[in-house]
């Protein structure tokens, strides 16, 4: 797995387990998937992801948008 893959499936998940939390126990859950959408967002212009770091760091390899 590339970093590139390994943000995309964190990203997928935060968005996801912000769903089942607002459905489950409260809508305010539902900003966490605002936070990742709207982080999202910015890196795609900006090109700085947090998660993104933390994978690199961890030891996985780059793919071909986070070099």
């Amino acid at each position: 797995m590339n970093i590139d893959r390994a943000v995309l499936a964190f990203a997928g998940l935060i968005v996801l387990t912000g769903l089942v939390l607002a459905q489950v126990y409260s809508p305010w859950w539902l900003l966490l998937s605002a936070f990742a959408g709207l982080n999202m967002f910015q890196a795609a212009f900006t090109g700085f992801c947090p998660a993104a770091i933390a994978f690199r760091k961890l030891g996985l390899k780059p793919g071909g948008a986070f070099r």
